[in-house]
């Protein structure tokens, strides 16, 4: 990950809405949620959330899919992990590879990240 897409991201996730937005779709895995359920479990309207959900797919934190007449929206396990490692790669002398990831697969089909 560049700089610049780090500041994108981390930009995105600086409030309150798109922050809990986020950590929500990360703990639901890769099926994600439909817009309407987010909505309802956050408390946010749905015109608010349109315009958080925006910022957060524009950052490249989470994807956008279309199922029937719904829009389901799902965490960039890949995006998320990049910018760990960019935050973390000169952390104690580490380099990037040692940097621990979250692997979603693994996660959600033995209950462990």
């Amino acid at each position: 990950m560049d700089e610049k897409r780090a500041i994108a991201a981390l930009g995105a996730l600086a409030q309150e809405t798109r922050l809990a937005l986020f950590r929500l779709l990360v703990t639901v895995g890769p099926a994600g949620l439909p817009a309407g359920v987010i909505a309802e479990r956050l408390g946010v309207q749905p015109s608010s959330l349109s315009f958080h959900l925006a910022q957060l797919v524009h950052a490249g934190l989470i994807t956008q899919r279309r199922l029937s007449r719904q829009l389901i929206y799902s965490a960039e396990y890949g995006a998320m992990n990049a910018l760990l490692a960019y935050l973390t790669e000169n952390c104690c002398g580490r380099d990037a590879a040692r940097v621990p990831a979250c692997n979603p697969a693994y996660a959600f089909t033995t209950g462990r990240e």
